[in-house]
């Protein structure tokens, strides 16, 4: 496909199935014959050099230090995700809130985070990452304590630092990754991106827990907070002393070859990640209030009229997070690593797969729930393992269908829109739609489960949806990757 783009020169354009990775870019040009780059319209400058330069002067040692230091972050970023929905139960009593405004928590924090995400992925291409990462840090940690001292008559400024929070989150998720691309390729890009994002389920159920143990054992959910800034600080300190792996490629340039609305498997694929956070912003923040609902029906425990309310619930989805997070993004990294020996489409494939069969997941465990608690969570594991089988892989797609001078942009505005179309307004639709159905039900406990459960019901049929997205994403993606790979050997030039 040369959408929009000129296809240049008599050379030999193939690209072996499954190549990637800043180095193979850097071969591929110097095997070209001197004044090969030159096509009339457009002469590689200097920029273009420095574009496919490699960081070749960092040790392997420091490399892996460097994703070390980066998955401590991550794990730390999506815990202060998820304090949140970990003492919404808590949080709601305490500001005596409905399902609606309590959905507009996290939908405040996700909305900022997506605004402000291509303003970072554009600073990411072009300026200091370290400074970046340090400044995003410190001021999710900041106003994360500051939040924790809001009382009850000012539940508007607790909502404003939630926006705050994604501001400083967004600083980050738009660079991280990019970071990964640069140090490693291949296989071994994957396997380190596959570490990378074991802590995204990591670090939201850990968030469950520290929100729901520390609430607990300190008497109020503010505690929780506090105990979280301590951590965030620890991550932005040791920035400083590791500038050089935050600075491996030049990103001064603003030369580029490369236009996203040209790779019909990124839109393809954003299109089902969209879906994807649609599916976990709803369940994240509302499955451990809706198991509290479920166990109150069950008469397992006694309505919540005043925090701290003591329930289980926060730490058991929170441990089923963990466990099916880390054996899900390992599952699926192993069956694409295997499976794309034999089959270029491995990768939306198996999230296609994923997707479709979280969804049935998802609806029994739903529906179970007024039966039977223990089915409710063998099949919130279950979906929850289905959809981890996509975290590394989606990164890895978008990685080797964009040039990587521009991938911190081009995973800004992924985010950008999964985050907007998807978990932005997923919880606050969801309590919206809660709030809807128990105005028609009588006022009591059932109803209150029953209203979250029908809420529910939409996950559904996005999460099919997605694997729809991910299958059309499968028709694309071995073409889109070899024009990738080519445009980077410079036989392109625009019309």
């Amino acid at each position: 496909m040369c959408s929009g783009l000129l296809c240049m020169g008599e050379q030999d354009n193939s690209v072996p199935e499954g190549s990637s990775g800043m180095n193979e870019f850097t071969d591929l040009q110097s095997q070209q014959p001197p004044g090969s780059q030159n096509y009339g319209a457009i002469a590689p400058t200097t920029s273009t050099a420095q574009f496919l330069q490699t960081p070749g002067n960092i040790s392997a040692k420091r490399s892996y230090l460097a994703v070390g230091v980066l998955c401590y972050i991550n794990l730390l970023n999506y815990m202060d995700w998820f304090i949140v929905p970990g003492v919404l139960v808590d949080i709601t009593k305490y500001f005596n809130i409905s399902d609606s405004s309590a959905g507009l928590l996290q939908t405040v924090f996700i909305f900022c985070f997506l605004l402000s995400a291509p303003f970072f992925g554009y600073l990411g291409d072009r300026y200091s990452r370290k400074v970046i990462l340090s400044a995003g840090i410190f001021l999710w940690s900041g106003v994360t304590l500051g939040s924790s001292f809001i009382t009850e008559s000012y539940s508007w400024i607790f909502f404003v630092s939630r926006g705050f929070v994604g501001i400083g989150t967004a600083s980050y998720s738009t660079i991280a990754p990019t970071i990964i691309a640069d140090l490693f390729e291949k296989d071994q890009r994957t396997c380190m991106l596959s570490v990378f994002y074991i802590f995204i389920p990591v670090g939201s159920g850990l968030g469950y827990v520290l929100a729901s143990s520390v609430t607990q054992a300190a008497g109020h959910w503010h505690w929780a907070f506090r105990v979280s800034l301590s951590l965030s600080l620890t991550a932005g300190l040791p920035l400083p002393f590791h500038a050089p792996f935050f600075q491996t490629i030049d990103h001064t340039s603003t030369n580029t070859y490369f236009f996203w609305c040209d790779s019909r498997s990124f839109i393809w694929s954003s299109l089902g990640v969209t879906a994807m956070a649609f599916v976990t912003g709803a369940l994240g923040l509302w499955v451990p209030l809706f198991l509290d609902r479920a166990q109150v029906v069950h008469d397992l425990v006694p309505p919540c009229l005043q925090e701290p309310c003591k329930s289980p619930n926060s730490l058991i989805f929170g441990g089923i997070t963990i466990v099916t997070g880390i054996v899900g993004v390992i599952t699926g990294a192993g069956v694409a690593r295997r499976y794309k020996k034999i089959n270029a489409k491995a990768d939306p494939l198996i999230c296609a797969v994923g997707m479709l069969s979280s969804a049935p997941c998802l609806y029994l465990s739903i529906m179970l729930a007024e039966r039977s608690i223990l089915a409710t969570y063998i099949f919130i594991a279950l979906g929850e393992f289905f959809l981890a089988l996509n975290w590394a892989i989606v990164a890895d797609i978008l990685l080797y269908v964009v040039v990587p001078k521009r991938q911190s942009t081009a995973i800004a505005l992924q985010i950008f829109v999964s985050h907007l179309l998807g978990d932005a307004g997923s919880p606050y639709l969801t309590g919206v739609i809660s709030d809807a159905v128990q105005t028609r039900q009588t006022d009591s406990h059932l109803g209150t489960f029953r209203s979250l459960q029908y809420s529910f019901i939409l996950c559904v049929f996005i999460g099919v949806l997605g694997g729809g997205f991910f299958l059309l994403t499968a028709l694309h993606v071995e073409e889109d990757r070899k024009e990738a790979q080519q445009l980077c050997r410079g036989f392109y030039i625009r019309l």
